[in-house]
């Protein structure tokens, strides 16, 4: 019995952020399908239009914006009873015009962590989880500068708004890597910050820490995601980048960007190379590799979900 291939339905979807961190919810009206839930705002994107002019478009027409700016970031396909769609998401932060909705039941401004609306729509749901995920890593190297200067500078960076750290110290004895990932834990607790172990899934559950970082040779060896809150991997490839999207990780680090002292062999990527090997992937990737917060804005135009740094993070 032969399967019906249904045709792909693209979808631009904008997450309209403010710099509260809030971001814009429509209520999807009576007459549609799944009245009463929230989504996204956006719409269908027309035969000879890229998502960015679709995006555009649809939110002009529905909510009377004049979007100032986009950034792509990532690509989820859902299968519904009536169609199959490919959401292409774009983060915007900018737009002029007062918001004046034109096709759904409702809007309300909203917070990934704090959610007061439900239900979402299906295809919208994983959305909210990456939207958790802060925008800039750091990445510990006490072994390098020694355990105390790395806790003073994460105590800086912490009072700064730094909100995810990865804890990647394969140079420091078992008893005083453990002692460090203790006490890294214990600060990032006190503000709400997420905290992932490099490559020790033992020691991530010993200090209850948030989740696990998987470098690339650990992320080729598995066959289904370890069982934590957050996991991500490295990764130096589209290969590499599929696996951590089929495994269903929450996202990929990919890099290097620019040059870098960790890896000086590596021939950086650039932001050209970069952005073209993240299109259309279903995870947000943050990018790595000699980069810093200047860098932001740039890593957000090449579709990435932010940025991951080692020294840069620990200047301040």
């Amino acid at each position: 019995m032969s399967v019906v291939q249904r045709k792909i339905v693209h979808v631009a979807a904008a997450v309209i952020t403010r710099p509260d961190g809030n971001f814009l919810l429509g209520q999807r009206a009576p007459d549609t399908f799944y009245p009463g839930y929230w989504e996204f705002p956006g719409g269908k994107v027309e035969a000879g239009e890229t998502p960015r002019a679709a995006l555009i478009r649809e939110l002009n027409e529905e909510l009377g914006l004049d979007v100032q700016a986009a950034y792509p970031w990532i690509t989820r396909e859902h299968v519904y009873e009536h169609a199959h769609v490919s959401l292409h998401f774009f983060e915007v932060p900018a737009w002029k015009g007062e918001i004046r909705d034109h096709v759904h039941a409702a809007l309300s401004w909203q917070r990934a962590d704090a959610m007061t609306v439900e239900p979402m729509l299906p295809a919208n749901g994983p959305i909210l989880k990456a939207l958790r995920l802060p925008r800039t890593m750091g990445i510990t190297h006490a072994g390098e500068i020694g355990v105390a200067a790395q806790l003073a500078r994460l105590d800086t960076a912490l009072a700064g708004g730094l909100r995810l750290v990865q804890i990647r110290e394969p140079g420091l004895a078992v008893d005083e890597r453990k002692a460090f990932a203790e006490a890294v834990v214990r600060r990032c607790r006190a503000v709400g910050a997420l905290v992932v172990i490099n490559d020790d899934m033992e020691l991530a559950r010993h200090t209850k820490a948030d989740g696990l970082h998987l470098p690339a040779c650990r992320l080729a060896e598995l066959d289904e995601r370890p069982d934590f809150e957050w996991v991500g991997a490295s990764c130096h490839n589209r290969a590499e980048l599929e696996k951590a999207a089929a495994l269903g990780l929450d996202y990929a680090v990919l890099g290097n960007v620019k040059p870098t002292l960790s890896h000086p062999e590596r021939a950086p990527l650039g932001w050209e190379t970069f952005g073209g090997m993240i299109g259309k992937l279903p995870l947000p990737v943050l990018a790595l590799g000699g980069l810093a917060a200047s860098d932001l804005t740039d890593a957000k135009t090449a579709g990435a979900h932010g940025i991951a740094a080692i020294r840069s993070i620990w200047q301040g």
